[in-house]
């Protein structure tokens, strides 16, 4: 069974920064792409960013430039790191990795971020 474990949320105020980690309790090899996605109250669940095996990565429009995304095979993490946070960010930001064998799919549990002055 795999666990994807999120950290790094909380409360910020607009123009600051945050970093999100996401350990997975497998090497990171097992998976074809890891991701970010967010879901604010009353809206469907976006992804935020993506990255494959090669190395490529993706972003969704509200985020290019400002967020960025990230692994350390060694350790086992993917990374999302934020930066010019905005009150429109603010959303439950969960960890998503497809295994690159069986195609099943995995969560984490979220971590909450709330951009507020």
């Amino acid at each position: 069974q795999v666990q994807l474990v999120e950290s790094g949320g909380g409360l910020v105020q607009p123009g600051e920064s945050l970093r999100l980690s996401c350990v997975a309790s497998r090497s990171l090899v097992r998976f074809n792409a890891m991701a970010w996605y967010r879901q604010a109250p009353g809206k469907q669940r976006e992804m935020v960013a993506r990255i494959v095996t090669s190395g490529r990565k993706s972003y969704a429009e509200s985020v290019k430039g400002r967020f960025t995304i990230s692994r350390n095979n060694a350790k086992n993490t993917v990374y999302l790191q934020m930066n010019s946070l905005q009150p429109e960010d603010t959303a439950v930001y969960s960890c998503y990795a497809n295994h690159r064998y069986t195609n099943r799919r995995y969560w984490g549990q979220g971590t909450q971020v709330t951009v507020s002055s």
